[in-house]
């Protein structure tokens, strides 16, 4: 029931035209109105199968890894991802929660450097620019890398207000398998709590 209820609240960005960013020009190639989504990793005990599955290289420790997409102007969740293991790559996780087949027309989703490759999963997708290999970052690069962080900066406050829950913050010694469930539920919370500041 709680995770049908953090359901409830979670709505796709509204296309329309009102709501569109004008973007700085070097920003033209990104969606003036986006999704931003990101993956936060949450500790799980050893497993007593498949502990290299659940390993994390980045955590140093078994995890379990869950996506979330918030909107860019409300600050809102509107998608949580099934979890998944550890050790799995953002654009894997992307991929397989098909989250981009779902989107409107005329939204798109903005990912840090995990989602690199996000063009080729969905056209209205975008990441930061990356360093040439062997080369200084040109200006125009870091401009445009700097204007991009001020855009997802949102979703990096977003699993902040998620994680004040100990539920999604400390060792998870429930089941794997109501991860994503439990992580909706709490999402619910917060979007409600962010109804109640804004009075809608």
């Amino acid at each position: 029931m709680l995770e049908q209820a953090g359901k409830d609240t979670m709505r796709m960005p509204d296309p329309g035209a009102a709501r569109r960013k004008r973007l700085p020009a070097r920003q033209g190639d990104t969606s003036g109105l986006a999704g931003i989504i990101d993956s936060f990793e949450q500790r799980t005990p050893r497993p007593k199968r498949r502990q290299r599955a659940y390993y994390s290289g980045k955590k140093k420790a078994h995890t379990l890894k869950s996506q979330v997409a918030v909107d860019e102007q409300s600050g809102r969740f509107v998608d949580v991802s099934d979890s998944v293991p550890g050790s799995w790559a953002d654009i894997q996780l992307l991929k397989r929660s098909r989250r981009m087949r779902r989107l409107p027309s005329g939204v798109g989703d903005l990912g840090d450097l995990g989602y690199a490759g996000i063009r080729d999963v969905h056209p209205a997708g975008a990441c930061p620019r990356r360093k040439p290999r062997g080369m200084p970052r040109p200006p125009e690069d870091v401009r445009y890398n700097r204007a991009f962080s001020r855009r997802r900066i949102v979703v990096e406050h977003g699993i902040g207000r998620l994680r004040r829950f100990r539920a999604a913050a400390h060792v998870n010694r429930h089941r794997r398998q109501g991860q994503a469930m439990r992580v909706r539920a709490i999402a619910g919370l917060v979007n409600r709590v962010l109804d109640h500041r804004t009075g809608s």
